[in-house]
């Protein structure tokens, strides 16, 4: 080997994994960037005795770093790759029958596994890097726990898991509390330079672009720069070139790293600076782990990362950019110290280092869980539950992820649950989201089996064409050549056509059943667009404005020439977490005469009852509707009672108990009525085992049960007027059975007679009830009026004009206490009015001293 490998300091532990390996069929590794996990451990285990002569599978998350690890291996041992190391990524294979170790991309796993479940002929898996928890790594290590029970008793396939930022501890315990070794790191110390507080919805390139001129005139390495995505990396390039100096342009190379590179581009990122030059090299998260950049000492952290939430509420994947984990910022840093000393610039404080997340949540938390439910099933796991996670995929995104399956003709709902489909069955074949899949198998249904893989390649990747112009003709316009392309996009433009052309060969081996009827040719990109997407087929309702099936608000560029189109089949959608419409960014014509042919199984019928405000009475049509669209409706010759109940019901709960005629007096009485129902809540004063019979009769109680008490009343309402002509007393008193309305009177009184003969209101609308009574009148009253259950009302005291004097439930303490003091202040202003020293004994009254004598 190498002699610069020896040094690597995974060596150190490699006794210890060969040993917990040769007794344990788990591993799990834990080793810092630079150690050399990821190049170092399948050479070395490749000859171990339990091996045999299997193969090893190692799982790398992204593309760049299976091919840049398999590359890296067949050069130490002098091959070419493909011989004894092997590799296999989305559209490139480079495999032989001599390969043994094999490092593929985790969805390639998730097939192999599907085509054989017991993996035969593999001796080993690693999972490298496996911190990022994609969900196709959660996947893949579910179904292989599970397969290796079922198919692998005599021959236990092992696993490996590495990581430089992993929980340990709990992937130790789901691998049975598989040993965890642990590697130091290489010992090139990194600095920290940490900057200025990152403020809130602060650009990012202005402060790139500074820390990169201090950077160049600070430190003589190379520089890697990570950026949260494309568009800020082509910013960035745009605002370095145009501060550069002659010389400096003369001797950087900047190039941009990310996932939609051709590969000749990417190898030329990550290969060494030519001699006398300096690489900035502008990268997504791509470059975070496994690569390693020669020459590069230099980390240059924007501190963001953009990501992947899928938005149950909408149905919708969108991208975020967020702050990074302290676990990914530690990621980072070390790409610096990967071949010598280095320097880290931080782009943030060191008080808001403190303030980040300790690691990024897994994509099974926050990802779309379609594809993953559809890969369950095809393995005949109908209950996620059956398998071990790491973390299980949440109930409600996987109902809702069957809830779509069905609507693409993927999962049945049958009486004993759902069941894969034969069409289900076709589509998890497919190396796609089960959208477009749906959409494939579609078009070769209806000999439209090309143009749907041309969309399928189009829309499984950024958008190519850099315009505001949202409809797909024009990308697939430049995708057959009818439009110019640019020449940075010839690597893009031979990527989509082998994509496509891959697509092709594989729909045309499925078994399917075409049909005779044809499709106009300005409905096919619709129709097809429609077919993926059913919940974004959209209505116009506005300038720009669009509804969606799915209910979601969309709108359209005030210059996009597709605004004026009634009907739109939406592909892509974009907006900003809270809002209330999204942004359209890929759409076509959609003819709606195709719902009465091969989309006609996206309507559905109902009948709606509806109350209309304009001509103040019920509407009774059958609608045809598409999600929340309506196709096209007809009045219901006939309404049944329980429609029209129903929507007299629910045109109560939206205008609230005010339709009624609502007397006060009737308020007061319903007051009185929940004064004792509150009363008598907890059993409190009710004989042992009781139930409390009052019933709650507040506006929410009503409206919530109106179905129990007010529909044996609507059999002739059919206007609003007529609600108003309604005895609503009489109604809610039918709710008080006998003797509770003889109660009512005894228990809650509308008036209480005080000391001075007089009846007063009691005033039932706060608790405790209230009394407000003249001073005066309480004379020789020597305790607090109780109703009820023995409950103490709250007197309001009032001085003789009716103003307030005293609030008490302790009129006792009133008399000896504070009246010495209230009469002392009151009997100048009321002179008129007794105020003797000696209340108990007094005469109570309502009348002036004049009219006492």
């Amino acid at each position: 080997m190498p002699k610069s490998s020896i040094k690597l300091p995974i060596y150190t532990v490699i006794p210890d994994l060969i040993a917990a390996l040769a007794i344990r069929h788990e591993a799990v590794l834990e080793a810092p960037p630079g150690a050399g996990k990821t190049t170092v451990v399948p050479l070395e285990l490749l000859h171990q005795p339990w091996l045999k002569q299997n193969k090893i599978i190692m799982l790398e998350p992204r593309r760049l770093a299976a091919r840049a690890a398999a590359e890296r291996m067949a050069s130490t041992l002098g091959e070419a790759v493909g011989q004894t190391v092997g590799y296999r990524v989305r559209m490139d294979t480079k495999i032989s029958h001599k390969t043994r170790i094999e490092v593929v991309t985790e969805g390639i796993l998730t097939r192999m596994l599907q085509q054989d479940p017991s993996l035969e002929g593999v001796g080993l898996v690693i999972f490298d890097e496996f911190h990022e928890r994609s969900l196709d790594a959660d996947l893949g290590l579910a179904l292989i726990l599970q397969g290796r029970t079922l198919f692998r008793e005599d021959e236990p396939l092992k696993i490996l898991m590495m990581s430089a930022t992993l929980d340990s501890h709990a992937i130790a315990e789901l691998l049975d509390n598989a040993p965890v070794i642990s590697s130091k790191g290489r010992s090139f110390p990194v600095e920290l330079i940490y900057s200025t507080p990152w403020k809130s919805k602060e650009w990012v390139e202005p402060r790139v672009v500074s820390a990169i001129k201090t950077a160049l005139s600070a430190q003589t390495g190379s520089l890697l720069v990570f950026l949260p995505g494309q568009a800020e990396i082509r910013r960035v390039e745009t605002q370095l070139y145009a501060n550069l100096n002659e010389f400096d342009k003369q001797t950087l190379l900047i190039t941009p790293l990310y996932g939609d590179l051709s590969l000749e581009q990417q190898r030329k990122a990550i290969a060494p600076a030519p001699a006398e030059h300096r690489k900035i090299v502008l990268t997504t998260a791509i470059a975070e782990t496994s690569l390693t950049i020669e020459g590069v000492d230099v980390v240059i952290d924007s501190g963001l990362s953009r990501q992947a939430n899928y938005d149950p509420n909408t149905g919708m994947t969108r991208l975020h950019t967020r702050r990074l984990s302290r676990a990914a910022s530690t990621q980072r840093a070390g790409r610096a110290g990967r071949m010598a000393p280095g320097t880290c610039y931080r782009l943030w404080s060191l008080e808001q280092q403190a303030q980040l997340a300790p690691f990024t949540l897994p994509e099974i938390q926050k990802a779309d869980l379609t594809p993953l439910i559809l890969q369950l099933y095809r393995w005949g796991c109908n209950d996620p539950s059956e398998l071990a996670w790491l973390d299980p995929p949440a109930a409600a995104p996987s109902q809702q992820a069957r809830e779509l399956l069905v609507q693409l003709n993927a999962l049945q709902l049958t009486a004993s649950g759902y069941r894969l489909t034969e069409q289900g069955e076709q589509m998890a074949r497919l190396p796609v989201h089960p959208r477009l899949a749906h959409m494939m198998l579609q078009g070769r249904r209806y000999q439209l089996g090309y143009l749907a893989c041309e969309l399928a390649a189009l829309l499984s990747e950024r958008d190519p064409l850099q315009t505001r112009q949202a409809d797909i003709q024009q990308r697939l316009d430049w995708l057959q050549g009818k439009k110019a392309c640019h020449a940075s996009q010839q690597g893009q433009l031979y990527r989509l056509k082998q994509q496509c052309q891959r697509f092709y060969a594989m729909c045309q081996q499925l078994p399917i059943e075409t049909t005779l009827a044809t499709i106009e040719a300005n409905d096919r990109i619709g129709f097809l667009i429609a077919s993926a997407w059913p919940d974004r087929v959209a209505q116009q309702k506005g300038p720009q404005r669009f509804l969606l099936a799915n209910g979601r608000a969309s709108h359209l560029n005030d210059n996009d020439y597709l605004s004026k189109t009634p009907w739109l089949a939406i592909a892509q959608l974009g907006g900003h977490e809270g809002k209330s419409s999204d942004a359209i960014w890929l759409a076509a014509p959609f003819n709606t005469a195709l719902f009465n042919g091969p989309l006609s199984s996206m309507l559905h019928t109902r009948q709606r009852v509806e109350w209309n405000d304009q001509q103040q009475k019920l509407i009774a049509e059958e609608q045809q509707c598409c999600g929340e669209l309506i196709i096209q409706s007809k009045p219901l010759s006939k309404l049944s009672d329980e429609a029209r109940i129903e929507a007299l019901v629910g045109l109560v709960r939206i205008k609230g108990l005010s339709i009624f005629s609502h007397p006060q007096a009737l308020n007061q009485w319903r007051q009185r009525v929940n004064f004792l129902h509150n009363t008598f809540s907890n059993n409190t004063g009710l004989p042992s085992g009781s139930e409390n019979p009052w019933p709650d009769l507040s506006d929410a109680a009503l409206l919530a049960t109106l179905e129990v008490w007010l529909t044996p009343y609507l059999s002739k309402v059919s206007r609003l007027n007529h609600f108003a002509q309604l005895n609503l007393h009489s109604i809610l008193l039918a709710l008080l059975p006998w003797p509770l309305p003889q109660k009512l009177d005894e228990l809650a009184p509308e008036r209480l007679t005080v000391p001075s003969g007089s009846k007063i209101r009691i005033d039932y609308s706060e608790s405790p009830p209230i009394l407000g009574v003249k001073l005066q009148e309480m004379f020789g009253g020597t305790s607090t009026p109780t109703i009820a259950n023995d409950v103490k009302l709250k007197i309001h005291l009032l001085s003789p004009a009716g103003h307030p004097l005293q609030v008490t439930q302790d009129l006792e303490n009133f008399w000896q206490q504070i009246y010495p003091q209230v009469k002392k202040e009151m009997k100048g202003r009321y002179p008129k009015h007794p105020w003797p020293d000696d209340p108990w004994s007094a005469i109570a009254t309502h009348k002036t001293k004049r009219h006492l004598s």
